[in-house]
């Protein structure tokens, strides 16, 4: 059970819990190495005994490991410690697009063409390698503060199928976003990352998920043989060239989606051009039913059977195609099971005589010196690996404070074990921390065993907020140049900053007001016309903009304002003829 405090590998800190999943928990920790903070993907305990989750959660790993893009969450290192299996990742401080949604209800267009273009160009990536993710949804899509966008857990759907549905615990999140030819049991392939694309589009736009139903299989059903919602219908002002992304990435068929997510993405460049505004509807080139099962299209020809009993035949003859292929595949297993277990049984039996590999118990050395346990360790067939010194309030300096593997647990003669020497209640020299990133400060105590609180500290009125970062300590609760021993307390302080983006689109506004706002928080403001062609304005010419309506902006209204930011403001200049659907390119709208 990993817990604050503990180190994985001698080198990851944990600092606290910030997540948890149904396949691992995740972990904010400090790499005392290269000195930064990580986020630590843990298998649960309960699947760490599971050969096929291990290998299914480092392959997830390994995939991921191999993609390098600013829109894809980094992996840094994989690894297991005392029966931990554990992935080290970027630790990305932002929040999932799910809770955005949550927030907001749904998003600008301009905001969603932002996100879905950063989505795209990381899934590119993956699909130039073809690495497939499996699992889109707004929860595996993290958002930062300065508007970039990350996706995570490439993988982690590999063992997700039609006979799973039921398992509403842990695939229901994921069964809005599954695509028809995995509902009907079919493998996933590129084009099925475009389904779960074009979903959340959807949904980012709308607010709503195109497919509801009280269980997964029901849902799965719609996404079977149900069209896709018209959202036109939703929002009638959207420009045809949005639909029409959208009805292509959905597409029943699969050959009439986009190739991969560098096709989708080149069509979404240019998606709020004005000349794609009133494009053509989409057209399917194939028909859409044609990769469904034969028995499921001659259920929809029989004009007799009417919508509730279609939907139970084909639940039925979905159950019965899994149960056929699973008494197939349940006889194979009996056969392998059955010699398994033989082999198993010899094994068990002979192999104890033939390797002669005796089971020894760890023995407990603590508050031994290093050559007592030394002699003790050695004596019960074990090899000391190495030696690490570390900090205790309870175990005297030179005393041997814990190994690992942990006492009384049993492992092969002549297994390594790793001796920890205390160095006693080590000190620690309080520096001046005024300026500096809290996490990074924070991290850096943990690692020495002091123990950090976080808390927020009011400007006074006097002061410049422009001055200030959300992320900086501001005061500290014990002065520089006081000593701290293991287990200590002290508080940082960061500022109680409050600001953030206002809408500026809500009419009440100017271009001055705008240029106002940047200068005093220091952000790099651009202007762009109903075309997109940036303009040149500064606070000498602002007057002559200030009648022009401000369109949209690429920061999201109340999210938190920081200094060095860009920011894209699209005006109306067609002598008060509102565009309606132009919208910024570039950041996060």
């Amino acid at each position: 059970m990993i817990a604050k405090g503990d180190k994985l590998s001698d080198r990851y800190q944990i600092i606290k819990s910030i997540g948890e999943g149904g396949m691992a928990n995740v972990f904010l920790a400090y790499d005392t190495i290269l000195e930064r903070n990580v986020a630590v993907k843990v298998l649960r305990g309960d699947l760490a005994t599971d050969e096929k989750f291990v290998r299914r959660f480092q392959r997830e790993a390994l995939s991921a490991s191999s993609l390098t893009n600013e829109n894809i969450v980094e992996v840094y290192d994989v690894g297991e410690d005392n029966g931990e299996y554990y992935i080290v990742m970027e630790y990305v401080e932002g929040k999932h697009l799910k809770n955005l949604l949550k927030k907001r209800g749904k998003l600008t267009i301009a905001e969603v063409i932002d996100i879905m273009l950063q989505v795209t160009s990381g899934l590119s990536v993956a699909h130039d390698s073809y690495i497939i993710h499996r699992d889109i949804k707004p929860q595996n899509i993290m958002i930062l503060e300065n508007g970039l966008v990350k996706l995570t857990d490439f993988g982690i759907a590999v063992a997700m199928n039609s006979t799973q549905l039921t398992q509403t615990n842990s695939v229901m999140g994921s069964v809005h976003y599954l695509p028809p030819e995995q509902a009907s049991g079919k493998g996933a392939t590129l084009q099925s990352d475009i389904y779960s694309l074009g979903i959340l589009m959807y949904e980012l736009l709308t607010g709503k998920l195109p497919f509801k139903g009280d269980n997964a299989v029901e849902i799965a059903l719609k996404h079977l043989k149900e069209p896709m919602p018209s959202i036109r219908k939703e929002l009638p002002d959207i420009p045809q060239s949005i639909e029409n992304i959208i009805l292509r990435a959905t597409a029943k068929n699969p050959k009439n989606r986009y190739n991969d997510a560098r096709e989708m993405y080149e069509d979404l460049k240019t998606c709020l051009d004005e000349a794609r505004k009133n494009e053509s509807k989409v057209v399917y080139k194939y028909p859409e039913y044609e990769y469904d099962d034969t028995k499921m299209l001659k259920i929809k020809k029989d004009s007799s059977i009417n919508k509730k009993e279609s939907e139970e035949i084909i639940a039925k003859k979905i159950t019965e195609g899994d149960l056929k292929k699973q008494n197939k595949f349940i006889i194979i297993l009996i056969s392998i099971f059955t010699g398994i277990v033989v082999l198993i049984t010899t094994l068990v039996v002979l192999l104890p005589k033939i390797t002669k590999s005796e089971q020894v118990m760890v023995p407990d050395v603590s508050n031994m010196t290093l050559s007592e346990a030394t002699d003790l360790l050695q004596e019960k067939g074990f090899e000391i690996k190495q030696t690490i010194d570390e900090t205790s309030n309870t175990v005297p300096e030179g005393k041997v404070t814990r190994t690992n593997p942990v006492k009384n647990t049993k492992r092969k003669k002549g297994s390594d074990v790793t001796v920890y020497v205390s160095v006693g209640n080590k000190t620690v020299i309080i520096e001046d921390y005024l300026g500096e990133n809290v996490d990074y400060v924070r991290g850096t105590l943990q690692a020495l065993g002091i123990k950090v609180f976080i808390e927020t500290k009011d400007l006074d009125p006097d002061d410049d907020i422009s001055d200030y970062d959300a992320d900086v300590i501001m005061d500290q609760s014990v002065e520089e140049g006081k000593e701290l021993s293991a287990g200590d307390s002290i508080i940082l302080y960061v500022p109680n900053i409050k600001n953030t983006y206002p809408d500026f689109t809500d009419g009440t506004y100017t271009v001055s007001d705008v240029i106002e706002f940047c200068e005093e928080f220091k952000i790099q403001c651009t202007f762009k016309d109903n075309s997109g062609k940036t303009i040149s304005i500064s606070s000498d010419n602002a007057n002559e903009y200030n009648d022009y309506k401000i369109q949209n902006q690429n920061r999201i209204a109340g999210s938190k304002v920081s200094s060095g930011a860009k920011i894209t403001i699209r005006i109306d200049i067609s002598d008060g003829e509102d565009t309606g659907q132009n919208e910024c390119d570039g950041g996060l709208c």
